[in-house]
């Protein structure tokens, strides 16, 4: 009914930027809160960003400043742009998005996952 496709990772030198995306597809009425979480290996998921349905933005410590989030509502897409890379922001990320479909129910869906490598 509701997909998620992330993509955008890769390999990037320290210092690098990337620039990940999120569209949801389907039965979509509107996008409401998003965000992006990241897993390293051997670690729990953690949250790194979120954007709210009115556009404000937060984000965790580790991240702020060199990350920014955005949205395109028109595309159902959400966004991750990754400035100032560092070797620890290696880690799969995932897109957190709630939506609520044309039968009107809300649901919380994740993306797939796309890999991200910081190293030179």
């Amino acid at each position: 009914q509701v997909q998620l496709v992330g993509s955008g990772g890769g390999l990037v030198q320290p210092g690098g930027s990337l620039r990940l995306s999120c569209a949801a597809s389907g039965s979509i009425f509107s996008i409401n809160a998003a965000g992006w979480f990241r897993q390293a290996p051997g670690k729990q998921r953690e949250w790194v960003a979120r954007i709210t349905s009115g556009g404000h933005t937060n984000y965790a410590d580790s991240v702020k400043g060199r990350f920014t989030i955005s949205r395109d509502n028109a595309k159902n897409t959400v966004y991750l742009q990754m400035n100032s890379l560092k070797p620890e922001d290696t880690a799969v990320y995932y897109c957190n998005v709630a939506i609520q479909t044309t039968d009107w129910r809300l649901g919380d869906y994740w993306g797939q996952g796309t890999q991200v490598t910081v190293s030179s």
